[in-house]
């Protein structure tokens, strides 16, 4: 017996000494297969930026639904492995619904500060109810806050996608938001104007976006014609340009410029309309229009890139939808329509630029020919397998609205919208003669990026009584589409140089419960885990009950 008291002894005193040892040396070890709370490099580096407190509130505490007590869990987690970084960051679970009598107010309050519930449908014992839930966390640092969407809805999607999903994007997700709080340096965009760009109420809720990352400026090319040194001079002290919808034809001296801007250094984004035709051209023409081509004199400056955009449009199965009235006055009816012109595009989830991402929508949209040249080119969106190309000029009627498409003829599918171009970029007019003459032109220049996409609207939100709403979003359908994700990414992959896009190439995978099974097996399940303790309990105690007997009987 004093042989078994100074083992005790022994091992309560190493237990105690590991404990203290703990409280000074913390590590944590993860052991999952996909090394889901292992923080990627850049986030640890955004991380270890603050020297003062961040305080995370995240609300999702409460009584809320099982897949989002899975979501909650594997946040906490998360923010466990920022805090082992850095001690300068804690957390707060907070239930923002917890006063049930204040509970329409605080929803409003939320939803007035952009934080949209989720409404899920709960079905227990045969009970079916809905309840809300705000998948949100709020990263507070001084007097700044930065709102982070902890849920990812897809298209499609059911809860276990949906879950995945969202704890896909967890890390990049916050080490976004730590991001926008850690910025003291911005990059700046030049907003290329002076060739029919869209106006910038049209492209508002995308710069208002960007402009937590970037310093925004608009720049115009007119003086281009008078002065090109001294625009090209000032368009260097931009780190991207940024052309959305150009609609009049770019002079050679232009080109000249934005190809001098691109050779020694400049990242750019181009979304660029080959075919003239929109809907409001359908509408004001009694229900039909011409499609022609749309001279930008860009086309020898894509293809120096090794990039065509052919002027035709893609027609494709996987479409969005238009709304068109019928009936008179108070009879009007508004009805979803298929359009077949308005790609309905979803990623192949192969970049960072588009993982784990809704689906974009185009309109009039011409496909992208990817030409061999000694640059990188990375297709980041493509039609459908069930697409085809229409040629132009081409009458487009809403009469197509009453013909059932011939599935027979959708055979020139896959067609590139969006491509990523790398490598080190030569200017379009090397061993050419120049337009003009500029200081210090360059021909060859260093490791560069850009990115063209087949159309202009891609980046266009729509207005309600003269003001802009969410990029993505339909009014007409209220649908939400990824056309903002879209872009941000593409922006953020474009200027970031400490790779924390890539983050978003993180794959994990949760497994969740079925459903189903737990409610057809509650019982056995029940009885196995209740039942069988005890059993074992009663087995152990009856051995050594036996055990000491026959021990101490002699």
């Amino acid at each position: 017996m004093g042989k078994f008291l100074v083992s005790m002894l022994k091992a309560f005193i190493a237990i105690l000494l590991l404990n203290l040892l703990a409280g000074f040396v913390y590590t944590r070890f993860d052991l999952t297969e996909d090394r889901r709370y292992t923080l990627s490099e850049p986030a640890v580096e955004v991380a270890q930026k603050f020297d003062g407190p961040v305080i995370v509130d995240i609300l999702l505490d409460g009584d809320i639904p099982a897949e989002f007590s899975k979501l909650k869990s594997e946040t906490v987690q998360l923010m466990e492995s920022f805090v082992a970084k850095n001690k300068n960051i804690s957390y707060n679970l907070i239930n923002p619904l917890e006063d049930e009598t204040k509970a329409q107010e605080t929803v409003a309050q939320l939803q007035s500060l952009g934080l949209q519930p989720a409404n899920v449908t709960v079905e227990e014992n045969g009970k079916v109810s809905n309840e809300l839930v705000f998948p949100w966390a709020m990263v507070n640092y001084n007097d700044q806050t930065v709102k982070v969407p902890l849920l990812k809805n897809k298209l499609g999607s059911n809860s276990e996608e949906r879950i995945n999903n969202s704890v896909q994007q967890l890390e990049y997700a916050f080490a976004d938001a730590f991001t926008k709080l850690s910025i003291t340096e911005k990059k700046s965009i030049a907003v290329i104007k002076g060739n029919g760009e869209l106006d910038d109420i049209f492209i508002a809720d995308y710069l208002t976006t960007i402009r937590d990352y970037y310093n925004i400026g608009a720049f115009t090319l007119d003086s281009v014609s008078s002065n090109p040194q001294k625009v090209l001079d000032q368009l260097n002290d931009f780190d991207m340009a940024l052309v959305a919808k150009p609609t009049q034809p770019f002079t050679d001296a232009e080109k000249y410029v934005m190809d001098q801007f691109i050779v020694q250094g400049g990242k750019s984004l181009w979304l660029v309309d080959q075919v003239a035709m929109e809907m409001d051209s359908i509408y004001a023409g009694g229900g039909s229009a011409i499609a022609l081509p749309r001279e930008l004199n860009l086309k020898d400056f894509f293809f120096s890139y090794g990039v065509r955009i052919n002027p035709v449009l893609v027609n494709d199965l996987y479409f969005t939808q238009i709304v068109l009235a019928t009936g008179e006055g108070n009879d009007s009816q508004y009805n979803p329509l298929p359009w077949y012109y308005n790609p309905m595009v979803f990623s192949r989830n192969d970049h960072p630029i588009n993982t784990n991402m809704e689906a974009v929508r185009y309109q009039f949209t011409s496909p992208i020919e990817v030409l061999e040249n000694d640059y990188t080119k990375t297709v980041l969106l493509r039609s459908s397998p069930l697409s085809k190309t229409d040629g132009i000029p081409r009458e487009i009627s809403l009469d197509i609205l009453n013909q059932q498409p011939d599935q027979s003829t959708y055979t020139n599918g896959n067609q590139p919208l969006a491509v990523l171009i790398e490598g080190d970029f030569s200017s379009m007019y090397k061993n050419r003669i120049k337009p003009l003459d500029l200081n210090g032109a360059s021909e060859n220049g260093p490791a560069n990026k850009m990115i063209v996409i087949s159309d202009g609207d891609v980046i266009k939100n729509q207005l309600r009584n003269g003001r802009p709403l969410e990029l993505g979003y339909d009014k007409w359908t209220s649908s939400f589409y990824g056309n903002k994700e879209f872009l941000v990414n593409c922006t953020n992959y474009l200027l970031d140089n400490t790779g924390l896009i890539n983050i978003r190439n993180k794959r994990v995978s949760i497994p969740l419960l079925d459903v189903k099974k737990i409610t057809d097996q509650r019982t056995k399940w029940q009885l196995i885990n209740i039942g069988l303790p005890v059993l074992l309990t009663l087995a152990f105690g009856l051995f050594f009950s036996y055990y000491r007997k026959q021990k101490f009987s002699g």
